[in-house]
């Protein structure tokens, strides 16, 4: 069965669920305390570029992060953490989180993204030619 996804910038409302999810999605607490450092540091920090996707209800039940990085002198985004509630993983959530993610990123004028994540997570983005930095 084929779910839609609403998928929106993160809310202050959204912060718990957010952890929440982390929580889940990750063996450990790192993920979701990354997150929190990211947003408290104003230079990696981009309003609108923390993306939840939402259930029916309206819970968010997928979140990927952009965050501020530099490829050398030049400015990219970093995408990670992505997570998904497990009940929900394989589902299309995640893809819709990063994918609205993106989009937001390009109508910000971003141009540059780079994958962190485990490369059997990430196939797509894991050859050699696509490794350091995917242009979009």
């Amino acid at each position: 069965m084929s779910q839609t996804w609403t998928t929106r910038a993160e809310t202050p409302a959204d912060v718990p669920a957010i952890r929440d999810i982390l929580l889940a999605a990750f063996p450990t607490a790192e993920e979701a305390d990354l997150v929190e450092a990211l947003r408290a540091d104003p230079a990696a920090w981009i309003d609108g570029l923390s993306v939840v996707a939402a259930d029916g209800t309206g819970r968010p039940v997928g979140h990927a992060l952009l965050t501020r990085c530099h490829i050398g002198d030049s400015p990219a985004l970093c995408l990670a953490p992505c997570a998904v509630l497990p009940a929900y993983q394989r589902g299309g959530a995640g893809s819709a989180a990063v994918r609205a993610a993106l989009d937001a990123a390009r109508r910000q004028g971003e141009h540059h993204v780079v994958v962190l994540g485990h490369p059997d997570y990430y196939p797509g983005s894991a050859s050699p030619a696509r490794r350091p930095t995917a242009s979009g």
